[in-house]
């Protein structure tokens, strides 16, 4: 199923978008690995997804269980190999993303994870606080924690917007990382502290990215949602 998607989404994405990856960019061709890239476009995956099968790789998503109950939506879904994921607190049934995504690791499969969880509320775009769920698989697992950071889509499709803006062709640049060092995160307990810890450290090794594709400066203080509290409806 996932090859017939592509053969159908890849060529008409093609004629909208071209890439530009800078010469460090490279996935392993073998063994599994999570992605961790920065997230400010409803069509994100879609970019993200494409970038990675032009490195080589089959991507693999994790995704809001909602959208999975949705009529075709979640056939595909689930058909493409994509993990579906409950909001905390959402789901009684036993639902373990975890031990789904530890399926996918078995059959060495790349899978992509937005430590943000959602598009960042930073108002320049620039990576917020990051969540937990990036790491603790990484830390649980014990398998390679990649950052990423792409820039460009906001172009084709603006942050909240309902349509894209499909021509003139896009560029999307995107920088591949290597892979964290998480090693002094493993020395005892995975706690609350030190996942937090280690989410640090992958939001700062994205922005990193990020700031050598902008050729800006990032602002000396990340986004935080919780201090700034603003609600969606406060935005229109």
């Amino acid at each position: 199923m996932f090859w017939v998607l592509a053969s159908l989404i890849l060529p008409l994405w093609s004629l909208m978008v071209r890439y530009r990856f800078t010469r460090e960019s490279r996935l392993p061709q073998t063994g599994p690995f999570i992605l961790a890239p920065n997230h400010y476009s409803e069509i994100d995956p879609v970019a993200m997804g494409a970038a990675v099968w032009h490195l080589g790789r089959l991507p693999r998503f994790m995704a809001k269980a909602s959208l999975f109950k949705v009529p075709v939506l979640g056939w595909l879904l689930r058909s493409s190999g994509q993990i579906p994921v409950e909001r905390a607190g959402a789901s009684r049934g036993g639902n373990n993303p975890m031990g789904d995504a530890g399926g996918l690791i078995q059959r060495e499969a790349c899978v992509i994870v937005y430590p943000e969880g959602t598009l960042t509320r930073d108002p320049d775009l620039w990576p917020m606080r990051g969540k937990s769920g990036a790491v603790r698989l990484a830390l649980e697992t014990g398998i390679p924690l990649i950052p990423v950071a792409h820039w460009g889509t906001q172009e084709l499709m603006p942050r909240y917007a309902k349509r894209i803006h499909p021509f003139p062709r896009k560029t999307i640049r995107v920088s591949v990382g290597e892979p964290l060092d998480l090693s002094r995160f493993r020395t005892g307990p995975i706690d609350q502290r030190v996942v937090t810890e280690a989410t640090e450290v992958l939001m700062q090794a994205i922005t990193a990215l990020l700031v050598e594709l902008r050729g800006e400066q990032a602002p000396p203080e990340r986004w935080d949602p919780s201090k700034h509290q603003q609600s969606e409806t406060g935005r229109f």
